[in-house]
């Protein structure tokens, strides 16, 4: 049948597409994580200056509205970043400039960036504000600690860490310190996800223009996180739109007792796009989310639910049309 293999190759399509892209987030930035990296001051205290961990603790934002040049000093006390009154800029000779490309610090260093060249400034912001990934706030080892693997069941201070500023003769200290989280059950957001797919497969059995107005709650709710997340300065998040938009506009027309088809699709799309990319939140503590963790996990809790639901009523539909219909 024509409708079953165009389905076919859309699914998996699907489970294709955002095995690429579903980490390109914000630079490199993690969609949960079990590290909480939290800025507790800048010492001594500077007006128009401040600093905040951004994207789950993977970079550290500097806003400067002093009206004068502030530097971040490198891994060995060399200039890395100066942020001006008319913007931000990068040594291109500071080890600094590559070592923090990425989170895992990988990015080979070129012979002639040392921390005791001239530096050579490459504007990066026309604004004052700069985003930079430091190793000095991280963890940087594969493993977890050895606090949280002798008791994951609590919270375990790591460390405190200090990145080193500059402003004219004047050295400033960004303070922080760095946490490790204990994850959160997954078994029990998984479980409600799947309940409410059962829950919504069966209404849409029982009632099929009912599980309309639920598929558009949950593209509404996922279009909502969505664009929380993007306020938050979260890239790549297109696709979750797409499928949440899809979403709403199949459960309008289901509700006018149309499209069996379209449902099985936009729950596909949703379950993967908006749910499954982003599943991550469920296991670990910290999430890249403008709100409380447990908000971004329901979100994607709704999504899966929604999406297996949708999926699941509208292929069950499909099977219970006439054979004529595919002809």
């Amino acid at each position: 049948m024509r409708r079953t293999a165009l389905f076919g190759a859309v699914l998996a399509g699907a489970l294709l597409v955002p095995a690429g892209p579903a980490h390109a987030h914000g630079g490199d930035a993690p969609d949960a994580t079990a590290y909480r990296s939290q800025v507790s001051g800048i010492s001594p205290a500077e007006p128009g200056l401040t600093v905040r961990t951004v994207e789950a603790g993977a970079r550290l934002e500097l806003v400067n509205r002093t009206g004068r040049t502030v530097e971040v000093l490198g891994y060995a006390g060399e200039p890395y970043l100066e942020v001006r009154p008319d913007g931000a800029f990068e040594n291109i000779n500071s080890p600094a400039t590559y070592r923090n490309q990425t989170v895992e610090g990988d990015t080979p260093v070129p012979p002639a960036a040392s921390p005791a060249a001239a530096p050579q400034w490459r504007r990066v912001s026309t604004d004052p504000v700069v985003r930079w990934h430091d190793q000095r706030t991280m963890w940087l080892g594969e493993d977890p600690p050895p606090q949280a693997r002798a008791d994951d069941s609590r919270s375990h201070k790591l460390r405190d860490w200090v990145v080193p500023l500059r402003e004219g003769a004047r050295t400033l200290e960004v303070h922080g310190t760095l946490t490790w989280e204990p994850p959160p059950p997954a078994w029990l957001w998984w479980a409600g996800a799947l309940a409410l797919g059962a829950g919504l497969t069966a209404l849409g059995l029982r009632r099929p223009r009912w599980i309309g107005p639920a598929a558009a709650a949950g593209g509404m709710i996922t279009l909502g996180y969505a664009a929380a997340r993007t306020s938050a300065g979260v890239e790549g998040q297109a696709p979750v739109y797409v499928a949440a938009a899809l979403a709403v506009a199949a459960g309008v027309l289901t509700w006018l007792g149309r499209a069996p088809f379209l449902l099985a699709l936009a729950g596909v799309v949703l379950l993967v796009f908006g749910g499954l990319a982003d599943a991550g939140v469920f296991g670990q503590a910290v999430v890249l989310f403008p709100g409380p963790s447990w908000l971004a996990r329901a979100a994607v809790l709704v999504a899966v639910g929604t999406g297996v639901g949708m999926a699941a009523t509208g292929m069950l539909r499909l099977r219970a049309a006439p054979i004529s219909s595919d002809a």
